[in-house]
């Protein structure tokens, strides 16, 4: 897997200040999607040992409240396989810090065995994360006065509530 950036202290995607991985790759291609360099997966740099080593340092100091994934599409199958390790790693080393994800997928499609998004490594993926915005941008529905996303489609779902109540529970800050 290749990322096109990581963001320190970022406080656009995701509740209080956090950092943010940019993968690489996406087969969605909204239309006017904001990062489209990033459907390559070949675009930016490989996701190293060192790579995950230094986003480990940056969300250790107590003001980070947590990880953000974005892309391109962090639940692209062959990105889920690399980010799934990495992902467990930071669940076990800073339980308290919030894990959010973009996806252009939606969480029933990711669900959907057989549907391209669903791999062997989708299920676990999606407990170790706390809220998932999905949908894909669409650019008809699209509303800047909306927090962490960009078109009324999207939902933020708190994915603890989710699981613990077995049905869709959206995200209430």
């Amino acid at each position: 897997m290749n990322y096109g950036e990581i963001k320190n202290c970022d406080i656009a995607n995701g509740i209080g200040v956090r950092v943010t991985l940019f993968v690489s790759g996406c087969t969605n291609h909204c239309d006017e999607c904001f990062q489209p360099q990033t459907w390559d997966f070949g675009y930016g740099q490989p996701f190293t040992e060192e790579t995950e080593e230094y986003i480990v340092k940056l969300l250790a100091p107590s003001y980070i409240d947590g990880l953000t994934l974005l892309g391109g599409e962090p639940f692209e199958p062959e990105n889920q396989r690399a980010l799934l390790p990495f992902v467990r790693r930071v669940r076990e080393k800073f339980p308290e810090k919030g894990i959010w994800a973009y996806s252009g997928f939606t969480l029933e499609e990711l669900l959907s065995p057989g549907a391209y998004a669903h791999c062997e490594a989708t299920e676990e993926l999606l407990r170790c994360i706390d809220v998932l915005v999905d949908g894909r941008f669409i650019k008809e529905k699209k509303d800047i006065s909306l927090r962490f996303r960009g078109s009324s489609n999207q939902r933020l779902i708190d994915m603890n509530k989710t699981r613990e109540t077995g049905e869709i529970v959206l995200w209430d800050d």
